[in-house]
């Protein structure tokens, strides 16, 4: 029996008839590139418009296992006194089995606690739909020893194959000019989802916490060529028994930025991720590598992962002074 019908019975076992599963949400490694997905407190945080879009491609040797998408806008607003942001994702795993697309609307409102320290405060909407495709799904009964698939199964197929269900999250940051931290937990009604066995989303928490440190630098307003600043972060995660922890260093040699990240669970190293990035002006782009360190390490063939960001000016013309100094990537 091959990788791809062991990988997809995998998938049957740990989608559809388990009412135990250790995390449900996807991964990202450019953490700041997508700082909604990562705590919807970051909206705003850029205070001129922000479009960023993401893809992902995890474990590519095993073909079709994650494939992730995002993108996403947020802008800060005075009238409002906070931020706005919407988020669109897409994940398709095992080939298109089973896809999920959601779409979130987040409001987040900045505190100003003192001349150098401030929060933002944040509520996520989310509505979700999934997906399953039943006649990419294999069983056991539909094998031959001699000749392979040629039977047709005697599983029955659930009467609904797609799933809608809304989502709400929540989450804070706090920063000064060179540090910040925060707090995000997703799925905090924790919603039912599930096709032959139901079960509800367990509850995502994410802490964070980094600093940013210019080394060298011509001038306050604006980046220039050869400006040097360094970043360093740890990030952990807790979804119902998986526990992560991620901790890296951004190094930025303007316009490049190159950073390193370790990725492991309490109990396993999972991955190194190598980032190289490029920003001029407005634009920003990255490309990440995850090298694979675990016992998948011969069979994954890593993850790969790109990201884009435009910055906008504000409309309105005004001093504009970014409000949080963090990571892009």
């Amino acid at each position: 029996m091959n990788r791809k019908i062991i990988y997809v019975l995998g998938i049957i076992a740990l989608l559809l008839g388990s009412t135990k599963v250790s995390a449900q949400d996807p991964h990202f490694s450019q953490f700041y590139a997508n700082p909604l997905y990562l705590n919807p407190a970051f909206a705003g945080s850029n205070v001129c418009p922000r479009v960023t879009a993401h893809f992902r491609d995890q474990w590519p040797n095993i073909h079709g296992t994650y494939i992730t998408y995002s993108a996403s806008y947020d802008q800060h607003f005075d009238k409002i006194a906070g931020g706005i942001g919407v988020l669109l994702m897409g994940d398709r795993q095992g080939q298109g089995v089973i896809n999920t697309y959601a779409a979130s609307f987040i409001y987040s409102y900045k505190l100003k606690i003192s001349r150098k320290f401030n929060m933002r405060f944040a509520l996520q909407a989310t509505y979700q739909q999934k997906s399953l495709d039943w006649s990419k799904l294999t069983f056991n009964d539909m094998i031959d020893p001699k000749y392979g698939f040629v039977y047709e199964t005697n599983e029955v197929a659930p009467a609904k194959q797609s799933k809608g269900v809304a989502d709400f999250s929540a989450g804070f940051i706090g920063y000064t000019n060179n540090l910040y931290f925060g707090v995000a937990a997703n799925h905090v009604t924790r919603p039912y989802e599930g096709f032959i066995s139901v079960t509800r989303l367990p509850v995502k928490w994410t802490a964070h916490f980094g600093g940013y440190f210019d080394l060298k630098r011509k001038s306050r307003k604006s980046r220039s060529f050869g400006d040097i600043s360094i970043s360093p972060n740890i990030i952990y995660q807790h979804q119902l028994e998986f526990h992560q922890l991620n901790y890296g260093l951004y190094l930025n040699y303007y316009p490049f930025v190159v950073g390193t990240w370790f990725r492991q669970s309490f109990r396993n190293s999972d991955a190194v991720i190598f980032m190289f990035g490029l920003q001029h002006e407005m634009i920003r782009v990255a490309y990440s590598y995850d090298l694979t360190v675990s016992k998948l390490a011969n069979l994954s063939g890593g993850s790969h992962e790109v990201s884009l960001q435009f910055l906008f000016p504000c409309p309105e013309r005004r001093v504009v002074k970014k409000d949080l100094n963090c990571p892009t990537f």
